[in-house]
């Protein structure tokens, strides 16, 4: 998690620049060019889009090389040989990629050429084992840290299929997707899709992450569910929908229908009153993804 790893760096007392993706990372998820693994991660292509972006960061601060946490072997998608070394070439700074942990077993580069880097110090880790780095990380004193056998969303095949539903229908822009990690989601039509808060943390992940023009709603008199609606062109019935969403996901299932604040994002003084919608177990069936 991002709070993790600038937690990580103030206690170590180093820099952190945070280079946000840009909407030039949708070709990457759309037709990356060493294509995709078991869900909708296109490792590969991912690793070389940071790179990259590291590289640019190197150049502008005028350092003399990148390197990475990258373990020859390690995994299975984007760490064989093979993979590493279209990620260098591909990056652009083929003999300025380090990989510190592997680098012992991998051809020398122009930091350890020129001197800068000591190769006598660098490490001959490869395999899918992860003993020599936790011991390595506890010498240096590391001892809080994100469990490194996962934590990328596009591996998961649940966010694959939400998000490869939003590009196919049309994404106009890479902050858009940030919401389809949250919570349950609903396809209405072509245009238009609604996301469920589960608790109250993604109630308030959702209302944080809208966009200017989704619309929020939230139960007024019975505890329920926050919704986030997104669509082309906002329309009555659907809005209808979604507050019968919030009733269905709520403790009043199936009782008369209950009233449901409602408002644009970027209008928050404008709220209105929408009864909700009748919705049973089919139409969340149908609709759900």
């Amino acid at each position: 998690a991002p709070s993790r790893v600038v937690d990580l760096a103030e206690k170590m007392g180093m820099p952190l620049k945070i280079i946000a993706l840009a909407d030039d990372y949708l070709s990457i998820l759309t037709k990356p060019k060493y294509g995709f693994g078991s869900a909708h991660n296109p490792c590969i292509d991912c690793h070389i889009y940071m790179v990259r972006k590291a590289a640019e960061h190197m150049r502008a601060i005028g350092a003399s090389f990148v390197f990475t946490g990258e373990v020859l072997g390690q995994r299975p998608m984007s760490q064989r040989r093979e993979c590493l070394e279209w990620v260098a070439q591909d990056s652009g700074i083929p003999g300025r990629l380090l990989r510190p942990l592997s680098a012992k077993l991998l051809p020398v580069t122009i930091p350890e050429q020129e001197g800068i880097v000591d190769r006598a110090k660098l490490l001959d880790i490869s395999g899918r084992a992860r003993r020599r780095q936790y011991a390595l990380a506890s010498l240096i004193g590391v001892h809080s840290f994100s469990s490194p056998g996962g934590g990328c969303l596009l591996t998961e095949k649940a966010f694959g299929a939400r998000l490869d539903d939003v590009l196919k229908k049309g994404c106009p822009d890479i902050a858009s997707m940030a919401v389809l990690g949250i919570g349950r989601y609903f396809r209405f039509d072509d245009d238009t899709f609604v996301i469920l808060g589960r608790d109250q943390d993604e109630n308030e992940k959702l209302l944080a992450q809208a966009m200017p023009q989704d619309v929020l709603l939230r139960p007024m008199v019975f505890p329920g569910p926050v919704a986030l609606l997104r669509a082309r062109a906002v329309k009555g019935a659907h809005i209808t929908l979604a507050a019968g969403l919030c009733q269905f996901y709520s403790k009043f299932r199936g009782k008369e229908p209950l009233p449901v604040a409602c408002w644009r994002f970027d209008d928050p003084a404008r709220v209105q009153e929408i009864v909700a919608g009748l919705v049973d177990q089919s139409d969340v069936k149908r609709m759900s993804l």
